[in-house]
């Protein structure tokens, strides 16, 4: 099977829990930087989180 290209970009969404927050410490530990601040709304139901990261040097 060929590996994919990493996304230079990409934003990740979801419930603000301790998996949302794995999920961007797994791409953090991959090589990923933090792009920006994280975001947070309301759905009516749940706290959802995004938080864009990007692959590269520039």
């Amino acid at each position: 099977m060929t590996e994919q290209p990493r996304l230079r970009y990409r934003l990740i969404t979801g419930p603000d829990d301790a998996t949302f927050c794995e999920r961007i410490s797994a791409l953090l530990d991959e090589g990923y930087r933090l792009h920006g601040s994280p975001g947070v709304a309301f759905n009516g139901t749940a706290v959802i989180a995004a938080q864009a990261v990007v692959w590269g040097d520039d």
